[in-house]
């Protein structure tokens, strides 16, 4: 990977987090919405811990488990995300950027597993 990459997904990653934490931080306090809320909170700011992790990895296969761990965070985040929106609890207007965030995270964490994955079978 380039040194930019990674300073990128980092910055990247953590941003996300930010705006989870925000995200939550403004729900409505009912039972329904915290619960949602803390699935999300959990789900969406594991996702810089976990490419952090993925980043020290030492070795190709390590660095595809961790970063697939990012992508099942990722795609967790992006259910509860979904449930938010479609119990009503928050306009689907307002986390459509989240949702494509989360999207072009998953894509982007897909391309890196799936380049590994090939190096991997060229050795």
């Amino acid at each position: 990977m380039e040194t930019k990459a990674p300073q990128d997904l980092k910055t990247r990653t953590s941003d996300f987090a930010l705006r989870i934490v925000r995200l939550y931080s403004s729900l409505p306090k009912s039972t329904e919405a915290q619960t949602l809320g803390k699935q999300v909170l959990r789900s969406g700011t594991s996702v810089g811990a976990q490419y952090r992790e993925g980043n020290r990895a030492k070795s190709d296969p390590d660095i595809v488990n961790k970063f697939e761990s990012v992508l099942q965070e990722l795609d967790e985040t992006d259910f509860w995300l979904d449930l938010l929106v479609r119990a009503e609890i928050v306009p689907a207007k307002k986390l459509e950027p989240l949702i494509k965030e989360t999207n072009e995270l998953i894509a982007i964490f897909t391309a890196i597993v799936t380049t590994i994955k090939k190096r991997m079978k060229r050795k």
